[in-house]
Parts: C-alpha cells; structure tokens; sequence
C-alpha cells in the first residue's frame, strides 16, 4: 500500500476502522430478530389494513437484514484487499481511490470514477 493511496492512515488503523466497522454490523444484526414469515391470511393478523402493515414490517425488515450482510461482505472484501496489499485501489482500474472518499467509506473498492 502506497502513501498516496492512504494519506497517512496505516495499515493497521485501516483494518481497525474496518473491524470496528464490522464489528458495530454484526451487533445490530445480533440485536435484531430475523424477519418472520409473512403472514399467510387475513384472519392471521385481523383486518387487511393490520395485514399490509404486518407484511411491510416484514419486507423492511427483510430489507435491513439484506443490506447489513452485504455491507459485512464489503466490509471483508476490503479487509482481503489490505492483506493482499491493494487496498486503496480501484478495482475497476487500479487508480488510488481519494483519502476523503476512503475516510468516507473505508470498504468502498472504487474510485470516484467508477462508483456507481
């Protein structure tokens, strides 16, 4: 890892900030019940309205346990890319991705360029 690519942050506090990181996803998904089933009938739950809310409840929640994972696999892609010594890099291009957009989001893999 160059200098350039990580602006003064070394190694080691990269990989603190993305462990911690990691850490805070993991103890919002232990706190938070897995989505149950959708509810199957109106007589289930009550009336329709009591049902609609049941199943958004469950799509959000579905919705949140969906993203938390991806951002742990962000999260341990770009621990990978430390050990591998490419961190900082796009891995669209290879450019150095900014040190403002790595404080940011320090599991991002692109550059400005190629984010999407």
């Amino acid at each position: 890892m160059s200098k350039k690519k990580t602006d003064q942050v070394s190694p080691l506090e990269w990989k603190q900030r993305l462990l911690a990181l990691r850490g805070d996803i993991e103890a919002l998904l232990a706190g938070h019940e897995e989505p149950r089933a959708q509810p199957e009938s109106d007589q289930e739950v009550g009336d329709r309205a009591a049902r609609a809310e049941a199943v958004l409840d469950h799509e959000m929640a579905a919705e949140t346990t969906r993203r938390r994972h991806v951002e742990l696999n962000r999260i341990d892609a770009a621990l990978k890319r430390l050990e591998d010594d490419e961190f900082g890099d796009c891995v669209t291009c290879g450019n150095p991705i900014g040190p403002e957009r790595l404080a940011l989001d320090p599991a991002t893999p692109f550059c400005i360029h190629h984010a999407k």
